[in-house]
């Protein structure tokens, strides 16, 4: 195993600086589970042991716990949060509310101990809330052993059966999973549709199937020599027959989930990268979509070298991509991915689910609270990489996600990134949000603090926070130490509100010595603001002005000649810069040229001589 790993096990039971005015904890869970699978009916029977370790300075005296495949029933808080939202996911819409009992997902508890004694328990929807018979303590290990059995649900959303591509198993958030317990308490979210949170721990996982399937997912394979089709050794040869049974064995160090999936059509192809890292791929045995599944490989292995060199280094020693699922969506050591797609598609799809090895596979982030940053971040960072590993020649490659977010904007939906995912009025409105806006986000920082600034703080985003949960805060920190920049008003108005940013050059006029640029701030949003001015002779002035709350000047790129006006404050709505020029040698005025502040309305941002009728 890759070096980034060795003693990490270790390190998050300690107490080590952090964000929250308090020493920075986590929780650690190790989790051994045996399931049998009955590939006739879709049901499954498990044992699972967990050994929870209270690295917080609280005494827990309950615990909860995630039944997932629950929502897969009729009346169930995910079937009428679809039936009653107005724009309804249309992979969801009703069709929870007509499942059949042999197609509803199900995930219940038969037996719960702690320490060996037994248990009270509740199902409560999706949650079970799990009373102790004492507390466990602080710096306390306490093992819980449980009996379970399950039933995958028809393929709605993520997981289930009989995929519209014909995928058998999709077994991701199939077994009881511990809520994740921190500084703000207990994360025991209902699972309505949205995204995970989960603890950090080691996974040691047995799963016996009929013979005939083949699985990928999370962790590294303990007995290839047993299963074949791509994971034995080379020479050895096994004798598959309908109806036995194989026991496949995975252990995966340091992950905060575990999904998986099977199908007995699975084609498996390995590729080892420039870095050691092996890339499974796992897809069905279709002659349509095999050529695209062939070229993606050499395409991952150039996507995850990018990742490698522009966040920080992957550290497990496999990733596997998998046809899987219902769109795309990313596990731990995994994707599943939907795979009838053109060339571009499948390729984007799993650049982005790539990325979230990173941002929140790594810089596991609460996905319910704070959904912007990894999906945003993993947004950001996949386009850079898609423009380059296929070559797409975009001069801003977050285009598309500026149009987004503009158009959220000015929609008159938009809620604050700071809105719990699963409460937003608009399904749409949480897209934009967590994707474009969020993207946004990080693109905008780079014109705040400059480009250099922000990939150095990407990577030490990683260096600091890797195999953790950062919040926000957490984040903004890194960028102020990077840069020197003062900067919680931006994570403060850009998050928290639905404030926008609305710049115009308001006027032009002669003054003594020169000329006068009035420059109006419109929106509720202060920003610095990058101005360019050119004459009639060609020449050029670059010109920038300090927002003053940021107590610093972002540094002129090197080959940029500029001049330093005086600071801008937000109080103030107008701002009067001086030109040593007069008004007659003036061409054209604009603000942010590249257009990497997400003004809403760019039209004013620009004056044009030819236009000006006072000429």
């Amino acid at each position: 195993m890759k070096n980034i790993l060795l003693g990490i096990s270790l390190l998050m039971s300690c107490f080590i600086s952090a964000q929250n005015n308090t020493s920075y904890w986590q929780q650690h869970v190790d989790y051994t589970m045996e399931v049998d699978m009955n590939v006739n009916n879709y049901q499954y029977t498990g044992t699972q042991e967990l050994v929870y370790t209270n690295n917080s300075p609280d005494t827990l005296n309950r615990v909860f716990y995630h039944l997932y495949f629950n929502a897969f029933q009729p009346g169930s808080e995910m079937d009428v949060r679809s039936r009653t939202i107005a724009d309804p996911d249309p992979r969801v819409g009703s069709r929870i509310s007509s499942l059949t009992p042999a197609q509803q997902g199900y995930l219940k508890v038969s037996s719960l101990t702690k320490n060996g004694k037994n248990l009270k328990y509740e199902e409560v929807g999706t949650v079970l809330e799990v009373e102790l018979d004492s507390p466990i303590l602080p710096g306390e290990k306490t093992t819980f052993k449980m009996e379970f059995k399950g039933q995958v649900p028809e393929q709605i959303r993520r997981s289930g059966r009989n995929s519209e591509e014909g995928v058998a198993l999709s077994m991701t958030q199939w077994y009881p999973k511990l809520a994740e317990y921190d500084f703000e308490g207990w994360h025991a979210d209902p699972y309505i549709g949205r995204e995970f949170h989960g603890v950090w721990g080691d996974f040691d996982v047995k799963i016996s199937l009929d013979k005939s399937y083949i699985i990928g997912g999370t962790g590294y394979l303990q007995n290839p020599q047993e299963i074949g089709y791509g994971y034995e050794k080379e020479g050895t040869k096994v004798n598959r027959k309908k109806g036995d049974k194989l026991t496949w064995h995975f252990v995966a160090p340091q992950v905060h989930d575990f999904a998986w999936a099977a199908d007995p059509e699975y084609i498996h192809d390995k590729r080892t990268a420039a870095d050691g890292t092996v890339l499974h791929f796992l897809y069905k045995n279709k002659p349509e979509i095999a050529e695209n599944w062939k070229n993606l490989q050499p395409k991952t292995e150039e996507l995850l070298l990018f990742f490698n060199e522009h966040i920080g280094p992957y550290p497990w020693d496999q990733y596997t991509v998998i046809q899987g699922g219902d769109g795309g969506m990313e596990y731990a050591m995994a994707t599943l991915i939907t795979g009838e797609r053109k060339f571009g598609s499948l390729v984007g799809v799993t650049a982005h689910e790539l990325a979230h090895a990173w941002f929140q596979h790594l810089m596991a982030t609460n996905e319910a609270k704070h959904e912007w940053m990894d999906e945003g971040f993993t947004s950001y960072i996949s386009s850079v990489a898609m423009n380059e590993v296929m070559e797409e020649g975009k001069e801003n490659p977050q285009t598309g996600s500026y149009r987004g977010y503009i158009q959220l904007a000015n929609s008159g939906v938009e809620e604050p990134q700071s809105t719990h995912a699963d409460r937003y009025s608009l399904n749409g409105a949480y897209g934009r949000s967590a994707y474009s806006k969020g993207a946004v986000f990080l693109s905008q920082l780079g014109y705040i603090i400059g480009e250099e600034n922000l990939k150095n703080t990407i990577k030490r985003y990683y260096d600091e926070w890797k195999f953790k949960h950062p919040t926000p805060n957490d984040f903004i920190r890194i960028a102020e130490k990077v840069s020197g920049a003062e900067l919680d008003w931006y994570l403060m108005d850009w998050t928290q509100t639905t404030k926008s940013i609305d710049y115009a050059v308001t006027n032009l006029n002669d003054a003594p010595g020169g000329a006068t640029v009035v420059l109006e701030r419109k929106g509720g949003i202060a920003m610095p603001i990058d101005l360019k001015v050119e004459y009639n002779d060609g020449t050029v002035e670059n010109i920038y002005i300090p927002l003053q709350m940021m107590r610093w000047e972002k540094p002129a790129q090197a080959e940029q000649n500029r001049r330093i006006a005086d600071d801008w404050a937000w109080t103030n709505p107008t701002y009067d810069l001086s030109l040593t020029r007069p008004k007659a040698d003036v061409s054209r005025i604009v603000i942010d040229e590249k257009e990497l502040m997400a003004d809403v309305n760019r039209q004013d941002n620009i004056y044009q001589k030819d236009t000006d009728s006072s000429n």
